[in-house]
């Protein structure tokens, strides 16, 4: 399955410059992010923006696969994504700031998205986990039974990226999934939990 990371925001909340590149334990961000969906077996594609010029020298350097985007938007570049590459089946989106992300994390993720048999599937998070700032601003919903935010990692259909797409919900109780880097608060959070693997909350 096709893995779309994006990464083309500015971070200006966070304001220490591209966030991809900012470094949690002892890597960026993003490289936490690729690490984890390629030891689920997935190689993922980083959709980038004008935005980011860093992280794309970044990519080459790594021997990352990249996608320019024109950074209209983080929807509008995953369209665009997706489109040029020409993805018609089953499609994985997760942003960039999500680095507590694990490999077993993603396989229960598509092992669920398998069994639910809908076109799409999004992750949700318990909003009484959320440690700092919300990873979607306010945008919350209740999902079974719990108020929820989505956990920034999706999965959709190729062929019906520019239309509604019925999905699943997932509402998954890991604070990996919580951990999303929005502001110097977030960051100090996520270093505190990521040198020594620590566990601030259930897993």
């Amino acid at each position: 399955m096709r893995v779309l990371i994006m990464a083309g925001g500015e971070g200006s909340r966070l304001d220490l410059g591209e966030k991809p590149l900012v470094i949690t334990g002892d890597s960026p961000m993003i490289r936490r992010v690729i690490d984890a969906f390629s030891g689920a077996g997935h190689e993922p594609v980083v959709v980038l923006s004008p935005r980011t010029p860093m992280t794309r020298n970044w990519c080459r350097v790594q021997g990352i696969t990249v996608f320019q985007a024109r950074g209209t938007g983080y929807v509008e570049d995953l369209v665009e994504a997706v489109e040029e590459l020409e993805e018609t089946g089953p499609v994985f989106t997760c942003t960039s700031d999500l680095p507590c992300l694990t490999a077993d994390l993603i396989v229960a993720i598509e092992d669920a998205y398998l069994s639910a048999g809908t076109p799409a599937l999004s992750v949700w998070v318990p909003e009484e986990m959320i440690p700092g700032s919300a990873p979607m601003g306010d945008y919350r919903e209740v999902v079974e039974g719990v108020p929820a935010f989505p956990a920034g990692i999706n999965i959709v259909t190729g062929s019906g990226i520019t239309a509604p797409q019925e999905e699943t919900r997932l509402l998954l109780r890991s604070w990996r999934l919580a951990f999303h880097v929005n502001t110097r608060e977030d960051l100090e959070r996520v270093r505190a939990a990521v040198p020594g693997q620590g566990r601030p909350g259930p897993s």
